[in-house]
């Protein structure tokens, strides 16, 4: 098609340069052109390297995700989605059939246990649902027609560490996928593959990327013929990540070592500090000696214990509301992993589909609260929950 002027809509090439540029470019084409249907033949049947529509991948993906792919040690180039709720449907729906059985552990992140509870049911998929640190009641929930289990390094939200290497193990003494979330944890704390993982997955949105403007998953799997199986039904069902998003992350991932060490150091003084203040019944973190997986944790972590936090108050609903209230210049909010912290409250949010009964049975009460610690002062962030629990508990 031509202009008015008679010239083409769309230049040939992009101006030449002898230098490159420093920041990756973003690329939000959302299709590339090749110069013959045969050169299309090559690159769709891999003897050609290149880009068709970006649905089928991008470089902005390609980048981010062999950055993770070697946080990770990935064995096969993984594949980023569009969230981390993604990779894991990526997962759960691209590798099991009616018929099939899917173990999970019983504080998965919220959705992910509402996908095992709701959705892979009504899809013909059993589930069962199981504490990660009971190998033993791992084991007895294993049937004939199980094909992988599904677990959290460090549970969301109440910090409760699994037992790894069990179930390393016993993944590898029946066949069965042992796929690891590795988002709490990330790879500064704990490489998954070097564990015994077959399947990694990433909600990347939180502590990768770091700041809050991103939305983003991973996942790899150690088999490539697993691997490739994922990537094919995430392009299939539309689970295409943004090249915007990507290209966000990459930034958000130059500092995320440094973002990450701060953070924990920072988590590791608030949880001491929480465990001294009258009206605070509980506080969970893996670092902590009364933590009931502290020895677990020094084991598999390596001293790492990661910047989350949960803690409970003494009482319920009108005292979370009043916590909230006085928590001045933190944010209440559903997420994690920004660089500034972030409370949340599962039984309003993330954990809010469960019975009340099951949240208490899980230990989630009205005052139970998690805490995503970010790169504030750590004085300054102790004296606002000083202040903010104070104000709760005292009216």
């Amino acid at each position: 098609m031509k202009n008015e002027k008679g010239s083409l809509v769309r230049p040939d090439a992009l101006p030449a340069s002898a230098s490159r540029p420093v920041v990756t470019p973003l690329s939000p084409s959302v299709v590339y052109a090749s110069d013959t249907p045969d050169m299309l033949d090559q690159q769709y049947e891999g003897g050609l390297q290149g880009y068709t529509y970006s649905r089928e991948g991008h470089p902005n993906a390609d980048v981010v995700a062999k950055r993770l792919d070697r946080l990770e040690g990935a064995p096969c180039p993984g594949v980023m989605t569009s969230s981390g709720m993604a990779a894991v449907s990526a997962v759960l729906m691209g590798l099991t059939h009616a018929g099939d059985h899917v173990i999970g552990g019983n504080q998965l992140y919220g959705r992910s246990l509402r996908m095992m509870s709701d959705d892979l049911p009504r899809l013909g998929i059993d589930t069962t649902l199981v504490d990660p640190g009971d190998i033993d009641a791992m084991r007895s929930a294993i049937r004939p027609n199980t094909r992988l289990m599904l677990v959290e390094v460090v549970s969301n939200p109440t910090l409760r560490v699994a037992d790894i290497s069990a179930l390393a193990d016993l993944a590898r003494e029946t066949g069965i996928l042992l796929v690891i979330d590795n988002t709490f944890t990330t790879p500064r704390a704990f490489r998954a593959f070097d564990a015994g993982a077959d399947i990694v997955i990433h909600s990347v949105t939180k502590l990768l990327a770091g700041h809050s403007d991103v939305m983003l998953g991973y996942v790899a799997a150690k088999d490539p013929e697993i691997n490739d199986s994922l990537r094919v039904f995430s392009v299939t069902a539309g689970m295409t990540a943004s090249p915007f998003d990507c290209w966000l992350a990459e930034r958000g991932m130059l500092s995320f070592d440094l973002r990450f060490d701060r953070a924990q150091s920072t988590a590791a003084r608030l949880a001491d500090h929480l465990g001294s203040l009258a009206g605070v019944t509980r506080v969970l973190y893996p670092g902590r000696s009364d933590h009931p997986d502290h020895a677990r944790a020094a084991s598999l972590l390596g001293g790492n214990y990661c910047n989350m936090v949960s803690f409970e108050l003494n009482g319920s609903r009108p005292e979370a509301n009043a916590f909230t209230r006085a928590a001045e210049g933190l944010s209440f909010a559903p997420t994690l992993g920004d660089v500034g912290t972030t409370i949340s409250h599962p039984a309003s949010s993330s954990h809010r589909a469960l019975t009340e009964a099951k949240r208490t049975e899980l230990g989630m009460s009205e005052g139970f609260f998690r805490i995503s610690v970010g790169l504030e002062d750590p004085d300054t962030l102790c004296e606002v929950f000083t202040s903010a629990i104070a104000s709760a508990v005292s009216g």
